[in-house]
């Protein structure tokens, strides 16, 4: 009794240290302005509001906006930018996702099971070139974007992004393959199969829930990635969720309702995806150890 006491004491510890910044975020996005900071307490003595919600995507100023008692110039417009650089972050991310998933899966194949010269060489640089520090790299692929005019473009992040994040998708996919038995491949190919078909049709299906997990790996990186979207970008059309909440925190007539609001918009492209491929790579986890 007192062990299963203890195992749902430390559950709930382990999901409010998960979920608490994501439940504090949704609710401070709700609650009026002069009952959010209250002390103690009083979040809940005020009808919720969804007027932050509302500005961010139709422009209507919010009530706490109009009040003459309190000391703000004008509403900031960085929150009118949320909806479109949401787009613009999961389209970027959603592309390195698919790069990373067709391209990297072919790579780690090729060295998981594929001999020749240089491999282990080859496949050392490659991961080892991840370990630069991301600051040293700024100018060299900025110099590089440039020479191929594509500054300020989409091109240039998804370009940059998937060459960021493709090396851990091939150490992650290289080790799960290298797990896949041999047997099976060598039963296809002695059935007629080419070795293109033995990837496409057997590697791959046994492999999808890390496949699915090493994309959507991939898709946040991208998605929260700041530096390389702040130096290569610029314009609205380029410009990521991670720059203009950056410009939206450091506003000071911003007001901390709008701030969660905004912060709790960016979660959710990343909470959608997981929800809906969670259910898949569990399961085929799942199926996979009982197969094996």
């Amino acid at each position: 009794m007192v062990r299963k006491i203890a195992i749902y004491f430390f559950a709930i510890l382990v999901f409010l240290f998960s979920a608490g910044p994501l439940l504090l975020t949704f609710v401070g996005g709700i609650v009026p302005e002069k009952v959010l900071l209250s002390v103690p307490p009083r979040w809940f003595s005020m009808k919720p509001t969804l007027s932050y919600y509302e500005y961010i995507f139709t422009g209507k100023v919010p009530e706490a906006y109009e009040d003459r008692a309190a000391a703000r110039a004008m509403v900031s417009e960085e929150a009118r930018m949320i909806p479109r650089a949401m787009l613009t972050s999961a389209t970027i991310a959603l592309a390195v996702m698919g790069v990373n998933m067709v391209f990297g899966s072919m790579a780690a194949y090729a060295f998981a099971r594929i001999r020749f010269r240089a491999k282990a060489p080859t496949f050392m640089g490659i991961i080892m070139c991840r370990l630069v520090p991301a600051s040293a790299l700024v100018v060299p692929f900025y110099l590089i974007v440039q020479s191929l005019g594509l500054l300020d473009t989409k091109m240039a992040l998804i370009l940059v992004h998937s060459l960021l994040t493709l090396p851990f998708t091939v150490l992650i996919l290289t080790m799960f393959f290298r797990r896949v038995p041999v047997e099976i491949e060598e039963s296809a190919v002695v059935d007629g199969a080419r070795p293109i078909q033995v990837f496409w049709k057997i590697t791959l299906p046994l492999s999808a829930s890390s496949m699915v997990a090493t994309g959507l790996f991939a898709f946040m990186l991208s998605y929260s990635e700041f530096m390389y979207s702040l130096v290569l970008g610029g314009s609205a059309r380029t410009r990521t969720l991670p720059i203009v909440m950056t410009s939206l925190i450091y506003n000071p007539d911003m007001i901390w309702g709008m701030i969660m609001s905004g912060v709790f918009l960016t979660l959710v492209p990343s909470l959608i995806l997981a929800i809906v491929v969670w259910k898949f790579v569990v399961e085929n986890i799942v199926l996979g150890a009982m197969k094996y």
